[in-house]
């Protein structure tokens, strides 16, 4: 049976939308200016892919609905409150298209903000009354951590390694991915063996759609946010499409030393249609349609470890996912 990814939501929809509805009831503040952005922070949230992965891995096996909806909303209420971070972190003042709370508040009150987030999403996984998706939520929240530092301060290294890169974008994205599949089955009644198989699942998945990201910053930019094609880049932050193409340059050659500079943040000073050049160049190099093959790579090897799920329909979606990952365009 074949689906499409718009039958996959259109068939979760029920499903989002309580989680949607648990995810509002817990974000309410008792400050009304406050209380206002941060609905307007939850709802203005992405294609719910995380919740979705979850909602898909219990389908696949059954269990307590109830139990289910509230993994899932306490996952992606964890994916908003690492953004809110993040953005403070970066002094980012847009967010899809709309202004961050790092933009309309204090620095300390969105870190405050940030951290109510972080416990709701915590007393969510705690009021699933399983002590294994306590653990694997907090595991995740250690994860998404580690990768942040590692962005922090491993990401401007022109010479790091594929596996550095795959260490820090494990941590940025696959782990909550791979965590809200592994926490789904568990929901669902899995065996261990097909627990740990979602888990593969989602973390592959979780790989791909981080990798790709990386492509369409080079390829197309952000527009939504008004931000340029090699956004990344220009901050200094040195993805798997660039680490390819700074492979083919030995070091004194002046496109390795540009790329170093970039690397070491010093965009500011280097013309801007340079950098534009730049990107143009990689995109040309054929950078880009390799690291494309990687993501596919992980998208192939995320599909044979959904095949352990016994309803074909669910199956089928959960495969689909794993193909959105990589046909996107945002």
């Amino acid at each position: 049976m074949h689906v499409t990814a718009q039958d996959v939501f259109a068939v979760l929809r029920p499903d989002l939308q309580l989680v949607e509805d648990r995810i509002e009831a817990v974000s309410r503040v008792d400050y009304p200016v406050v209380s206002s952005l941060v609905l307007d922070l939850v709802r203005s949230g992405g294609k719910r892919l995380r919740p979705l992965i979850l909602l898909l891995a219990a389908r696949g096996f059954g269990g307590d609905k109830d139990a289910v909806v509230t993994a899932a909303a306490g996952v992606e209420l964890l994916h908003t409150a690492s953004l809110v971070h993040d953005d403070t972190i970066d002094r980012a003042a847009l967010r899809r298209g709309k202004p961050t709370l790092n933009a309309q508040l204090s620095a300390g009150a969105v870190i405050l903000l940030g951290d109510y987030l972080f416990a709701q999403s915590a007393m969510l996984a705690a009021a699933t009354m399983n002590p294994r998706v306590v653990a694997i939520f907090a595991g995740s929240l250690g994860d998404i951590c580690d990768g942040q530092l590692h962005e922090m301060f491993y990401a401007h290294r022109l010479d790091q390694s594929r596996a550095d890169y795959d260490k820090r974008i494990f941590g940025k994205t696959a782990a909550l991915f791979a965590g809200a599949a592994e926490m789904g089955a568990i929901l669902g009644g899995a065996s261990e063996s097909d627990v740990q198989s979602l888990r593969q699942y989602g973390a592959d998945l979780g790989m791909a759609f981080q990798i790709i990201d990386d492509v369409l910053d080079l390829r197309e930019g952000t527009q939504q946010l008004g931000k340029p094609a090699g956004n990344d880049l220009r901050q200094g932050t040195v993805t798997l499409p660039v680490m390819i193409y700074a492979s083919r340059f030995p070091e004194g050659t002046p496109e390795r030393t540009l790329l170093e500079r970039l690397a070491l943040s010093e965009a500011e000073n280097i013309p801007g249609e340079e950098i534009d050049a730049l990107v143009d160049r990689i995109r040309l190099s054929g950078a880009l349609e390799e690291t494309v093959s990687v993501a596919a790579e992980f998208v192939d090897s995320a599909k044979r470890h959904a095949d352990v799920v016994p309803d074909p329909e669910t199956r089928a979606m959960l495969m689909d996912v794993a193909d959105l990952a990589v046909n996107r365009h945002s």
